[in-house]
């Protein structure tokens, strides 16, 4: 997890929105893709997630028809102190 991955990743709206949802969530809450209905065409948004999951953020799990998705928060944490309060405080 390098630090201009995760600038990169997070220079989007809709991926500051995905991460700060799951930071507000709690820790270990895992969603859909689909449950965080981004106003993108669907290959948009798997894009989206691909650079998230990618950059580090976060992590993806193949169900079949479905993707979990669970941020990485110990990492995050543990690596950029401070970043996810922010990120969760720019969407409020």
């Amino acid at each position: 997890m390098s630090l201009g991955a995760v600038l990169a990743a997070l220079a989007d709206p809709h991926r500051r929105r995905v991460v700060a949802e799951l930071a507000e969530a709690g820790s270990d809450v895992e969603r859909t893709c689909s449950s965080f209905a981004l106003p993108v065409a669907k290959s948009t948004a798997t894009h989206h997630f691909r650079i998230l999951s990618e950059s580090g953020l976060i992590q993806l799990t193949d169900y079949g028809n479905r993707k979990g998705v669970l941020l990485r928060r110990e990492e995050v944490d543990r690596r950029f102190p401070g970043l996810l309060a922010l990120l969760a405080a720019e969407q409020r």
